[in-house]
């Protein structure tokens, strides 16, 4: 990753710094930047050589193995924006550890974190977070996947879709409704393992951007009472917690995309011949590069520094994050659509990286939040401190 002028940037300390530049010099020596055709085997793979590596530290506290007391999201969103620039396969592995196991971190006991994260940082166990469903994606409080008491066991009945690492992942942590009340309110959180009977993950969606996506149908499927993650009737309240940390790194991720691209944007420009002069010559081309990088730096700044309010400051930082993630997620479309432009025929090329990274960020636009349930986000948060407290009723 050539431009690292950010990482001095005071949202960030020596530790970061040393992290980016690590993880920078091992992903250049081991990931090729070539298209996988076999994702799953690819997955597995690079779960395994991050934890070898000794990346997914982040991913979990010390107490299991992990980097730090507790997850860092700055630290979280360093290892994805390098990862990004090199591999979006790379850092989808990488996220998705994290992601997948975020909830066990947040809510489980300690006999839940023995069993689990330290083969989650080691890269024995490929984790997954099972939340959304065929009408229940953005609006959480929807999920009509059930979880009912039977004795010893809870009995769950649903679908759930569009789950990363459906049919690769050892573990699920997956969310139901026991209802304890209405809403939001009555959703609790699971974690079930592979090869439980009634739990069926055949079922496979090929995306733009491959990788491991599938849909998970639960018929009877029992688990044992202390399968429960928290409290019943606490899943929506952990789930949030998990997206806020995790859905930063989101934006990091599109900012090692966007900033890949403009990469090959300049390499393009300074290389291609045109008219008797450079590409990069035209003063149209560099005004596309200065909105590019400038675009890049903006985003920069909202998401580090949304990691930076969690990190630093204790604070749930729900608006800052969401703010980074749209930003970053759709200055990152726009920054790879004008590299594209400016490799010309190229760019459309099937294996051209700049072709590959059109298809990479199209989905992070969507997942964990799509831009127009970001705006929802940010404008309820100012309402609520700005608009008087209701009265009590007496």
């Amino acid at each position: 990753m050539p431009d690292r002028s950010h990482l001095a940037w005071p949202f960030l300390d020596d530790a970061h710094r040393e992290q980016a530049r690590a993880l920078d010099e091992w992903a250049t020596a081991r990931l090729t930047g070539e298209h996988e055709t076999d994702v799953d085997a690819a997955c597995r793979r690079l779960v395994a050589d991050l934890g070898s590596a000794g990346w997914l530290r982040y991913c979990a506290g010390k107490a299991w193995g992990g980097a730090f007391d507790a997850i860092d999201a700055r630290s979280l969103c360093v290892a994805r924006e390098t990862l990004a620039w090199h591999s979006g396969l790379a850092d989808f592995a990488f996220a998705m550890q994290g992601l997948g196991s975020g909830s066990i971190t947040l809510a489980g006991t300690e006999a839940q974190q023995r069993r689990y994260l330290p083969d989650v940082v080691a890269g024995r166990k490929l984790a997954a977070f099972a939340l959304s469903e065929p009408d229940a994606g953005s609006d959480v409080a929807a999920i009509a996947t059930t979880a009912r008491r039977d004795g010893a066991h809870w009995v769950l009945d649903g679908c759930k879709t569009w789950i990363s690492n459906a049919g690769i992942a050892d573990f699920y942590c997956l969310f139901a409704r026991t209802g304890e009340a209405p809403g939001s309110r009555g959703i609790s959180a699971f974690i079930v393992e592979a090869g439980t009977p009634g739990l069926d993950t055949s079922e496979r969606i090929d995306v733009m951007a491959p990788h491991p996506l599938g849909t998970l149908r639960l018929s009877g499927c029992r688990v044992p009472a202390d399968a429960l993650l928290g409290a019943p009737g606490e899943g929506f309240k952990i789930a949030m917690r998990n997206l806020d940390i995790f859905r930063t790194s989101v934006a990091a991720a599109a900012l090692g995309f966007a900033r890949r691209a403009l990469d090959e944007a300049i390499g393009r420009a300074t290389r291609r011949r045109m008219l008797g002069q450079m590409l990069a010559d035209f003063q149209l081309t560099q005004a596309a590069l200065a909105d590019m990088a400038t675009g890049i730096d903006a985003a920069a700044l909202l998401t580090y520094r949304a990691a930076w309010v969690r990190d630093r400051l204790g604070e749930r930082a729900t608006r800052e994050v969401a703010m980074a993630k749209m930003v970053a997620t759709e200055t990152a479309q726009q920054v790879i659509d004008k590299a594209v432009q400016i490799f010309g025929g190229l760019g459309v090329k099937s294996g051209m990286t700049v072709e590959h990274l059109y298809r990479e960020i199209r989905p992070l636009r969507i997942y964990e939040g799509a831009t127009e349930v970001q705006k929802i986000i940010i404008a309820r948060e100012l309402l609520r401190q700005h608009l008087p407290a209701p009265k009590a009723q007496g």
